[in-house]
């Protein structure tokens, strides 16, 4: 018969009951991750979200701005005059302006990217629709919710930016996106125009919304994973708050002035062009007014090398020179050569650009914190200035003409001038 064997009974020592009994080997600790710096210059990372917001540029800018390239015919279907035929752009990033602050709060509470993308659907659909509106008071009430839907993008990219990359080259990846909503905007002029000139108007702004919703599916498709920023919830009460803090700061308060005063005066210039130009002595097609945009690319280069520029100039520095290249070339398009009208266009454009990328950089730089309402507000004041100008320039382009409009520039552009002059400083 088996027996089961009996294990013996451990026996307690004396020594195991002192300090000198070895003592359980430590756990190490887990160590702790280091903080988020951000994507270096050159990762495959940091490629992909500056080509990321380079479509979501493209989608915002060319259907924000596709109505600019063809108003002379819109204003000649629609019955209108240039004035009014000018609010289906003021109608536009008016809604822009007034939805950036709400973007900034879903920004907080769902996340960047995710914000970011449903801005892009609900623009190009909206988009999609716009061209076949047949009354113009229901077509402005359209282009209000699209510039509304829009303003999800401007709002988010660029405090987007200041938490993805890298602290020391933000200035250049602000300048790389800049660059991407003049390729935008340049798009959508340069794709109506010609289009409309063929068919019509409208054929040509949908033309620009089938682009712009390739471009948001490219965003869709290959924006990384955000690391930066951990959505979080955020009250109304809590922007409303972070907005009137900001709204009493100095410092921002001359960056949000930059942004509605020459916003105001480059979309002026712009959006009357083309009314000078297929007049008299000129008498251009649209095809070929709408070509004039290609200036644009002038904005694309500036806004890079104005943000390269900062290391060794200083940001005051650098957007007070780009406030005085854009006041030399709105000046030079009171020429009457055309050679000279193009040069003013261009050199202009570069100036705006540079002045843009810098002063929206630095308005999220500036702020302490809540940095989303800090951008937003920028942006709300740089549209609110490309509304009310946009529509005030048309006074003065029927009152005065060409010279009358150029005064109201080069007074916006002065101003500006004199706010930073005075006011601006650096505060790293």
């Amino acid at each position: 018969m088996s027996t089961t064997p009996t294990l013996p009974t451990p026996v307690l020592r004396p020594s195991d009951l002192t300090d000198d009994a070895p003592a359980a080997a430590p756990v190490a600790a887990a160590p702790t991750p280091a903080p988020w710096t951000g994507h270096d210059r050159g990762s495959a990372a940091y490629r992909r979200i500056l080509l990321a917001l380079l479509c979501a540029g493209i989608a915002t800018f060319a259907q924000l701005y596709s109505p600019q390239g063809v108003l002379p015919i819109l204003a000649a279907d629609m019955g209108v005059d240039a004035s009014r035929a000018s609010l289906t752009v003021s109608a536009a990033t008016l809604g822009l302006a007034a939805s950036v602050l709400p973007w900034s709060l879903v920004a907080d509470r769902i996340g960047r990217v995710a914000a970011m993308r449903a801005s892009l659907v609900a623009a190009t659909a909206l988009g999609l629709l716009m061209p076949w509106i047949p009354w113009f008071g229901t077509l402005m009430v359209v282009r209000v919710l699209e510039g509304a839907a829009l303003g999800g993008i401007p709002a988010i990219a660029v405090v987007y930016l200041g938490e993805e990359i890298d602290r020391r080259h933000a200035a250049i990846a602000a300048g790389t996106y800049v660059s991407g909503t003049t390729i935008g905007g340049l798009l959508g002029r340069l794709v109506a125009g010609p289009v409309a000139d063929l068919t019509d108007w409208r054929v040509g702004t949908f033309a620009v919304a089938l682009m712009a919703s390739a471009a948001a599916l490219v965003f869709f498709t290959i924006t990384p994973p955000p690391r930066g920023f951990s959505p979080h919830p955020v009250s109304a009460g809590h922007v409303a708050r972070a907005v009137g803090r900001h709204l009493r700061t100095p410092r921002l308060l001359v960056l949000y002035a930059q942004g509605f005063l020459l916003m105001g005066a480059f979309v002026a210039i712009y959006n009357y062009l083309g009314f000078r130009l297929e007049g008299a002595p000129y008498a251009m097609p649209s095809s070929l007014t709408s070509l004039l945009f290609i200036a644009y690319l002038s904005g694309t280069a500036s806004s890079r090398i104005a943000g390269g520029l900062v290391a060794r100039h200083g940001r005051r520095r650098v957007l007070l020179t780009s406030m005085a290249v854009m006041l030399a070339g709105a000046l030079l398009t009171l020429a009457q050569p055309l050679v000279l009208v193009v040069t003013g266009l261009v050199v202009m454009t570069a100036g705006l650009f540079g002045a843009h990328a810098i002063a929206s950089g630095w308005a999220g730089v500036q702020a302490t914190q809540d940095r989303a309402q800090a951008t937003s507000l920028y942006n709300l004041w740089y549209y609110v200035g490309s509304s009310v100008f946009g529509f005030v320039g048309g006074m003065f382009f029927v009152a005065g003409g060409w010279p009358g409009l150029i005064g109201m520039v080069a007074a916006l552009i002065a101003i500006a001038g004199g706010f930073a002059l005075l006011a601006a400083r650096e505060r790293e």
